[in-house]
């Protein structure tokens, strides 16, 4: 089932952004999934978290001291909620190609990159005011602090450089301004209601209250590619920019190059 033609983005930013109301999604036909899913997925990631957590402090790991728990802990509840939430639009839907707008043009590389500088500005401002508020100690996020703390072997820092600036990004989109954004539209709401939706949603269930007013800044330049294009390409783009030189910066850190 190919993507609608309406789906396509329109010439120009500005055309786009005029488009998002006056132009409103298509049905979606043969979705047969809403909330529910997107409730599953979640707590298959969060159960999933909690079980690989309880089953390595039963055998005397932990977060400081295990490499294999902090990988393991990291990439699989996100593969697993990801991998959820595509099977789901396959057996309740039409793909995630169509139900979760899953997919990559040349115009949403562009559109990705021209948000994801700005966004790189909003959030480096965002995060130097919200670093003076709070102090450099809460500034930081779990995944830093895991990587500053773990000391973790080149290998291992690889990956989980990876897992942060790509894995990571690609499977939230996925959730978040698929599956979420998807359960949304199925309600009829505008596509403003599922921006608003998934930036607050998204920002509140990093499950990092100090954080969340900056996730919430973080997350708006990643929604406004969803929105203005209509697919997950662009938010794609624009998650992994703001991921990027974090992850790279981390992962210096955690093998002693700063």
């Amino acid at each position: 089932m190919s993507e609608p033609e309406s789906l396509k983005p329109k010439r120009g930013f500005l055309e786009s952004v005029r488009d998002i109301s006056r132009n409103p999604e298509p049905a979606r036909v043969g979705q047969r999934w809403g909330f529910g899913a997107f409730i599953l997925v979640e707590a298959v990631f969060i159960l999933s978290a909690v079980f690989i957590t309880a089953v390595g402090t039963s055998v005397g790991a932990n977060l400081e001291n295990s490499t294999s728990l902090v990988l393991i802990g990291s990439l699989v509840p996100i593969l697993l909620a990801a991998g959820l939430a595509i099977a789901i639009t396959y057996v309740r839907g039409n793909g995630p190609v169509v139900d979760l707008r899953l997919s990559m043009t040349k115009e949403d590389l562009v559109t990705g990159l021209k948000i994801g500088l700005g966004g790189l500005v909003l959030t480096l401002v965002a995060a130097k005011l919200w670093t003076n508020i709070v102090g450099a100690e809460n500034a930081t996020s779990a995944v830093g602090d895991l990587f500053t703390e773990a000391n973790l072997p080149l290998s291992a820092a690889i990956t989980m450089f990876v897992y942060m600036s790509f894995i990571g990004p690609i499977c939230e989109e996925i959730i978040f301004r698929g599956l979420l954004w998807g359960a949304v539209e199925r309600q009829g709401w505008s596509r403003w209601a599922a921006f608003v939706l998934t930036t607050v949603i998204f920002a509140v269930s990093h499950l990092e209250p100090h954080r969340t007013w900056l996730l919430l800044v973080i997350a708006i330049p990643i929604g406004i590619a969803r929105l203005v294009t209509r697919r997950l390409g662009a938010s794609i783009v624009v998650h992994v920019m703001n991921n990027f030189l974090p992850g790279l910066t981390l992962l210096l850190v955690s093998v002693g190059v700063m």
